[in-house]
């Protein structure tokens, strides 16, 4: 049967359901991995569900958002964390060995598998030719344990490159062209398929730095063919019995198609505070930098900071500006310093980071009050830096270069034209060498029981779901709330990521500092928001902590893909409303759901008439497959799985 490569990865996993834009379908799993801020949940439900060791090919647990080990709470999660490995035959990268994306991509990424995360950026492995999906952390934990993971079959969209990157145009600039053609809700619903001639021009480096973007795009996943470049790259690290090719047949049909040509490409940043606020780098050139950071998931392997030290060599960035490089992995460090790139970059005035994401959420390298920062990062939402009153601007390693010398944004092109300088252009190495001294192996594992430090706590489980739904307004938001805002990974509240209660206490207070603490002696009630409501992060504590405190419904515009999942995991009900509705309803309301809900959701009820304070009426709408309904019904994910856990699966609709 012909098809795109999504739906032949697809079909060679499909467990459940048909392959029909809109149905929900389940598919195995290949490969797992979490990291240090989402594993302790998944390794706690998963104890929980009392299952002896992963079922997964892979699973993988990796150490990279708090590697700064700011409280010894940093630290117990780490041990606890390697305990879990050892106890269920995980690997696992201890805290400083690189981002979970990059070093997974280093050792485990596989063409033609699939691959599901809990960290949104997952699907960066779409860049190597893997169906590699971010999903809450619960979903991990249930998948890890050989259930099937299910998901709304999305469309499969072409995006077709034609043409060749000019010098001074990346990757990043690829991606950072779609996001301002398509919006942060231009991929909802959807995976981006890569195809045509300019796909063999890219490394598969700069393929993933694109699919890493995906995700600022609300995708499901982005995929790439795996071809010579594929196998090239295999080589390199030393896998290339790894290698499987993969493309789209010739007759493949996409839901529709995107061209991109490659040679139109310039370099563009994205403006605070969005990644879509796209424009050329020309239209601000001129703006002060205070702080200039490559690294992250997205640009901080050795591919991209190479460029920026060929650039900086025998040079010095400005006086004005800090410059700080992150690495996103060991191995990208122990490349550089063995050819001498680290001492260059050390000699033009850079100081170099651990290989963390910790500057990426605000836990580590918080930018000056009042300041400009220019970043090789993802995301540049309002606050996730670490300061409220932040100002990020997202670019390629080679706009992050020329601004530090410049002090200035500025592009790279006209700091060329001033210096006599050649693009640095994508170069890889011969080969892949470093030291695995920080990847421990199952069969190498230290520990075999769980070691829980003071601050690791149980999971919080919902209550089945009432006949009867009713509570005030708690709190009311706009379009685009984002799960930093929900639940924020800042310094002081990450340290809590084990312990709910305490993290409870951050809830909201982005938006509402007193949002806890009402939500509380309120003892329940109901969010109202925009569109587009928890884009972002996969972190399941963004539905977690709202359950906790009381709150057991949504009513918003629309939901982002992943947050909407954790939404049913954790038994809040996500409905949708008109914009009529929304934009009557008003914090402090009393809502009620006249229908009996429990009924309704089990009976496969869509619409729901709510009233309001008893003066009003409006329908709210459920959309929601057998499956979710069962989870809402039962209190969420983790309460169906207690009750119905089997040998040999744990899932719902299985039985």
């Amino acid at each position: 049967m012909p098809g795109t490569i999504t739906e032949q990865i697809l079909r060679d996993h499909l467990v459940e359901g048909d392959l029909e834009p809109g149905a929900e379908i389940g598919i195995e799993i290949d490969q797992v991995l979490t990291q240090d801020t989402t594993g302790t949940m998944v390794w706690l439900q998963f104890e929980a569900m009392d299952i002896d060791g992963v079922r997964t090919d892979v699973a993988a647990q990796y150490c990279d958002h708090q590697t700064y080990q700011h409280d010894f709470k940093n630290t117990d999660d780490h041990r606890f964390l390697r305990s879990a490995a050892g106890k269920f035959g995980a690997q696992f990268s201890r805290p400083g060995n690189g981002i979970c994306h990059q070093v997974h991509k280093e050792h485990f990424a596989r063409p033609g598998t699939t691959l599901l995360g809990s960290d949104s950026h997952t699907p960066t492995q779409g860049g190597l030719g893997q169906l590699a999906i971010g999903a809450g952390g619960i979903d991990v934990a249930v998948a890890m344990g050989g259930a099937p993971y299910y998901v709304e079959m999305p469309e499969v969209v072409e995006v077709r490159l034609e043409g060749e990157l000019k010098p001074w145009a990346t990757a990043k600039d690829v991606i950072l062209e779609l996001l301002g053609r398509l919006s942060v809700k231009g991929g909802v619903g959807k995976i981006f398929e890569f195809t045509g001639p300019g796909v063999e021009t890219l490394t598969v480096p700069e393929r993933t730095t694109i699919t890493n973007m995906g995700t600022e795009l609300g995708a499901t996943t982005s995929l790439f063919p795996s071809d010579g470049a594929t196998r090239d790259f295999l080589s390199r690290l030393g896998r290339e019995d790894e290698y499987v090719e993969l493309e789209p047949d010739a007759d493949a049909e996409y839901h529709d198609s995107i061209t991109v040509d490659l040679s139109e490409i310039e370099p563009l940043v994205a403006t605070p505070s969005m990644p879509d606020n796209v424009v050329p780098v020309r239209e601000v050139a001129g703006t002060t930098v205070d702080q200039v950071m490559i690294g992250s998931c997205t640009n901080g392997a050795y591919e991209d900071i190479l460029p920026a030290a060929k650039m900086l060599e025998g040079r010095s960035i400005a006086r004005r500006t800090e410059m700080v490089i992150a690495p996103a992995s060991k191995q990208a460090s122990e490349l550089l310093a063995r050819e001498g790139w680290t001492a260059e970059l050390m000699a033009a005035g850079v100081n170099f980071s651990e290989a963390t994401c910790g500057a990426c959420i605000g836990n580590g390298h918080v930018p000056a009050s009042d300041s400009v920062s220019v970043r090789t990062f993802n995301r540049n939402f309002e606050g996730r830096s670490g300061i409220s009153d932040d100002s990020v601007y997202l670019c390629s390693p080679e706009v992050a270069a020329a601004t530090a010398l410049a002090g200035e944004l500025i592009d790279p092109r006209d700091l060329a034209a001033d210096l006599d300088m050649d693009a640095p252009g994508v170069e890889l190495p011969v080969r892949y060498v470093g030291s695995d001294a920080d990847l421990i192996a199952p069969e190498e594992a230290v520990d075999d029981a769980l070691i829980k430090g003071p601050n690791i706590g149980e999971v919080p489980l919902a209550d089945p779901l009432d006949g009867t739904l009713s509570g005030e307004v708690l709190l009311k938001m706009g379009d685009n709330v984002t799960t930093d805002h929900i639940s924020p990974a800042n310094a002081e509240a990450l340290m809590y990521r084990s312990n709910i209660p305490k993290l409870a206490e951050f809830t909201l207070a982005r938006i509402d500092e007193s949002f806890a603490e009402r939500a509380k002696h309120a003892e329940g009630g109901f969010l109202v928001a925009g569109e587009n409501y928890g884009q972002g992060s996969s972190r399941e504590h963004a539905a977690l902590c709202p359950m906790y405190l009381g709150v057991r419904g949504v009513f918003a515009r629309g939901f982002a893909r992943i947050h909407r999942a954790n939404l049913f995991n954790f038994g809040i009900v996500p409905l949708t409303v008109d914009d009529a509705a929304y934009e009557r309803i008003k914090q402090g309301d009393s809502l009620a759901v006249v229908d009996d809900l429990r009924d309704g959701v089990l009976d496969g009820r869509e619409s729901f008439e709510v009233r309001v304070n008893d003066d009003w009426t409006f329908t709210a709408r459920l959309d929601a497959s057998e499956r979710e309904r069962e989870l809402l019904a039962a209190g969420g994910k983790l309460q169906w799985t207690k009750q119905h856990v089997e040998s040999d699966a744990v899932s719902p609709a299985d039985d």
